[in-house]
């Protein structure tokens, strides 16, 4: 009897022993004002790579490859400030640190940063203002922070790459548009407090919700437990894009029931922002409900309705910018006495997602995710089918068309335009009216309308992430995905503008948009011009095992995907009466994408980080169509894009001092764009006039280079002043000649024109400057006062170059012999790539904060682009003059006709924020 109680003793005290013996890390972080617990808080063991997060009671554990010695816990959540704490392990002791405190980061800059991004930067429909500033905001790393913050207003690329690019997850869904591989910001706009919770990786490094793409993946969580119990409410005021912002948000924490929600309501609205009538209104709501079933199983549900409306601004020439000014938008006139934007931009999509959390063990987890996400996407203009052209920039309507006139300068006549435009200059809406009432007389259609091209989106995302730990060397990262969408594209009436009816015709080629409803007068609310659906469905899933030891980690990941695309044409056009109605035919892509990398620790402050990675992926929908709204017709040749990356990086890290040197080469093969403009000086004899044509341009097997160095680096000089310094040195080109061909309604050929061969190579890729450099410092007093001062200097940035303008239509007359005072060195200052100004920019922020027992009221403000410098941030070189006679005519003047379009920076501008924490 006594050998059998002896024995069980030994059984039951035998694991405790164990346990004992073992060397762990563990402990608790609680809120310093309120001392409940924090949930997902991360700590790390710095000069490793070891990390983990607190869960919904604060509690975290270390019990595998735990390093021996002196070491320094790192703890840090988005809206707290980080804090170190110093230990020392001993084998097979327990550290213990209970209630580690965090105080709320009463500075809470990262607010001001978020609205620096501004919105309407980011939602523009422009390449050229596509930025990934977006996918940054929540890095702790001084050069992807400053790439967001000081950089963006310059349309600044990290690596010369589009926020394609980079995956963007809320809760593990994908939230990239299938459209155009974008993700579309403003569905979460105005969120700031509620969507901080981020968890970022940057390049290839590997994520665990995702294989995602060269630029990283960022991971929003909006899950209800996750949150810091209690409110703040904000009211924000700027002249950037809109003028006042007011937020409110309350989080319960877990509360009785193992329940917990999250709410947060705001509005953003302004007349006007830096450009004339640039007019802001949107509203945001936000909620997030979690039940805790029990220890292993969780049920959170996720609505955001963030609903906007905004004035869009224009693109101009430097001739209209020195007759007016950097705030000019040729979009708008006066109505009723009341500035009348009419390019407006609505975007109307709620998002809907429930998921469910599976602690499967202690050390494998699964969440399964569902999202529905519905709505419209609108951008209005005006139709002018039975009218004169009324945009107040219309090139004949500039004094450089009469100094251009081909029998002399017509002094007088240019006189007379400039000061039309010195003193109207905008959209005549009484004109447009006047013109539509008229025909409305003599029962003829409008002249003018005002429609909206509508993008009607209606996506399920499903997916399930995996993640365990096979071993205590070994994690391992999994999910499956799919995707299905249906896009219903069409233009709509908005307004008949004081006329009866629209003509469902083209107004210029004279085809039936709808053949099997021929001569249609449409009213408001109905459809005209186009009407298709896209459809696709995406399967895809990825696989990642992460390795861990004491002098080196590394990981391999590979990924799979099924991609189909179909065209549905409900409407059949005239032109194109054999492959506009009905289903195209089905494209399938495959991609696939591998990567790896390692990080070796030389020693706790020197580190060696190697990534690489090679992924194949379908094109965008809108690049695989070349033009959708009036045929299936595919691209020629199209395939998967094909992307290469590697880049390595030097690392040091002491309390000090922070710093990182990154050398990246990534290129990017059999790439497509779809460009849409008129074009003048086309010279082939399958067109049927020699006026100025509306065409499609694809640019198909593109090929680019993208490679650069990347500096960063950070030094806490003293307990209150820290010094950063970024530069970013890149060289983005175009790696070969893709082929360019045409299509247009207007064309013999319906096939479109092949032109053969763009000599792009070498020649740079635009997007924001290519080299940027940043300094500045930043002090923190005690008594919670602060303020900050950075410089920013940008260099090469480059317009946008036609492609058509450097195929063998440049040169050839329309017998297909070269023109006959066709000179090279003329051709080639001709066909030079504008490079612009060198600028600098210089940004301040600054800000108090006060503690009133357990509540905390704070203020900042911000003064970006100091000293008023006016710079372009991009442009694009116009299509109208695609041969070299032509080219060479407008050159000579001394203000070009067709002159490339710009967008200017802001001037100086401010952002004043107050809140109320309780």
């Amino acid at each position: 009897m006594k050998k059998k109680l002896l024995a069980l003793i030994i059984t039951i005290c035998v694991p405790f022993l164990l346990i004992a013996q073992q060397t762990l890390i563990k402990g608790s972080v609680k809120d310093a004002a309120t001392f409940e617990p924090i949930p997902g808080v991360s700590i790390s063991i710095e000069s490793t790579q070891q990390s983990t997060v607190t869960n919904v009671k604060g509690l975290f554990l270390f019990s595998e490859n735990i390093p021996l010695g002196e070491q320094v816990l790192k703890i840090e959540k988005a809206g707290y400030i980080t804090k170190r704490y110093p230990i020392v392990v001993q084998a097979n002791q327990t550290v213990n640190i209970q209630d580690m405190t965090m105080d709320i980061d009463v500075s809470d800059s990262a607010d001001l940063f978020v609205i620096a991004l501004s919105d309407d930067e980011l939602n523009d429909d422009t390449s050229a203002s596509d930025n990934i500033s977006g996918l940054l905001q929540s890095s702790q790393d001084v050069f992807q922070r400053t790439a967001a913050f000081e950089f963006s207003t310059s349309f600044f690329k990290v690596r010369g790459l589009d926020s394609e690019n980079g995956t963007i997850l809320i809760n593990g869904l994908e939230m990239n548009k299938l459209f155009n591989g974008r993700p579309q910001w403003s569905n979460w706009g105005g969120l700031n407090d509620v969507l901080r919770n981020q968890e970022l990786t940057t390049g290839l490094t590997p994520s665990n919700y995702a294989f995602g793409g060269i630029l990283g993946t960022t991971n929003i969580n909006t899950r209800a437990s996750s949150y810091r119990r209690g409110g703040r409410l904000t009211y924000s005021s700027s002249n950037r894009s809109y003028t006042h912002r007011v937020m409110a948000t309350y989080a319960s924490g877990l509360v009785k029931g193992d329940w917990a929600y999250a709410i947060s309501i705001g509005r953003r609205w302004g007349n006007e922002g830096y450009q004339d009538a640039t007019f802001y209104d949107a509203n945001s709501i936000f909620a997030s409900v979690e039940k805790k079933i029990n220890d292993k199983h969780s049920l959170n549900f996720t609505t955001i309705y963030a609903p906007n409306r905004r004035g869009k601004s224009s693109p101009n020439t430097q001739e209209v910018y020195d007759l007016k000014d950097i705030k000019y938008n040729e979009y708008w006139g006066y109505h009723d006495g009341e500035k009348r934007n009419s390019r407006i931009k609505e975007v109307v999509e709620p998002i809907l997602m429930l998921n469910h959390y599976w602690d499967i063990s202690g050390k494998t987890k699964l969440n399964t995710n569902i999202g529905y996400q519905f709505g419209k996407l609108g951008n209005s203009r005006l139709d002018y089918s039975g009218g004169a052209n009324p945009s107040p920039t219309y090139y004949q309507l500039l004094p450089s068309y009469a100094l251009a006139d081909p029998d002399g300068p017509d002094y007088a006549t240019a006189y007379q335009l400039e000061q039309n435009f010195l003193d109207n200059g905008q959209i005549d809406w009484n004109r447009i009216y006047d013109a539509n009432l008229t025909n409305n007389i003599t029962g003829t259609p409008n002249a003018y309308v005002l429609y909206e091209d509508r993008s009607d989106d209606k996506q399920l995302t499903v997916n399930t992430i995996l993640s365990s730990e096979i071993s205590e060397n070994i994690l391992l990262n999994a999910n499956i995905n799919y995707k299905n969408l249906k896009s219903e594209n069409f233009a709509e009436i908005m307004d008949l503008l004081g006329g009866s009816g629209y003509l469902n015709v083209d107004g210029f080629d004279n085809f039936q948009f709808d053949l099997q409803n021929p001569d249609r007068i449409v009213g408001e609310g109905g459809k005209i011009r186009y009407n298709y659906n896209l459809l696709a469905n995406i399967i895809s899933g990825y696989a990642q095992a992460l390795f861990k030891y004491n002098k080196i980690d590394f990981y391999l990941s590979g990924s799979l995907s099924t991609t189909t695309y179909q065209r549905e044409g409900l409407w059949q056009h005239e032109r194109y009466q054999d492959n506009s109605l009905g289903k195209g035919e089905k494209l399938t892509f495959n991609g696939f994408g591998t990567k790896g990398g390692f990080t070796y620790k030389i020693t706790g402050k020197h580190l060696l980080d190697i990534n690489a990675g090679y992924i194949t992926k379908a094109p965008s929908l809108r690049n695989t169509y070349s033009n959708a709204r009036e045929n299936d017709a595919v691209v020629r040749g199209i395939q998967e894009e094909k992307i290469s990356s590697v880049d390595a990086s030097y690392i040091f890290r002491s309390p000090i001092i922070k710093a990182r040197l990154t050398a990246f080469y990534t290129t990017i093969k059999d790439a497509n764009e779809i460009s849409f403009y008129y074009a003048d000086g086309i010279s082939n004899y399958e067109i049927e006039n020699n006026d100025s044509f509306f065409v499609q341009e694809i640019l198909n097997g593109i090929d680019k280079k993208h490679l650069g160095t990347e500096i960063d680096i950070e030094a806490q000089v003293t307990p209150t002043i820290k010094l950063k310094g970024v530069a970013s040195l890149g060289q983005y080109t175009y790696n070969n000649n893709p082929n360019v061909y045409l299509t247009s309604s207007s064309f013999t050929n319906e096939n479109g024109i092949d032109f053969g061969p763009s000599t792009l190579k070498n020649y740079k890729i635009a997007g924001g400057p290519q080299k940027a450099y940043s300094f500045g410092f930043e002090y923190r007093d005690p008594d919670y006062w602060w303020v900050g001062a950075t410089a920013n200097f940008f260099t090469n940035t480059y317009v946008d170059i036609s492609p058509l303008t450097r195929t063998r239509n440049f040169y050839l007359d329309s017998d297909g012999l070269p023109f006959n005072d066709y000179d090279p060195e003329i051709a080639r200052q001709l066909l030079k790539q504008e490079r612009f100004d060198d600028y600098m920019v210089v940004n301040l922020i600054g800000g108090k904060s006060w503690k009133i027992n357990d509540y905390y009221i704070g203020f900042f403000a911000s003064v970006n682009n100091l000293l008023d410098k006016a710079y372009k941030t991009g442009g694009y070189e116009q299509g109208r003059n695609a041969n070299y006679q032509q080219l060479k005519d407008d050159a000579s003047n001394d203000t070009p006709v067709f002159s490339p379009k710009y967008w200017y920076s802001r001037g100086a501008t401010y952002f004043a924020n107050v809140y109320f924490r309780f």
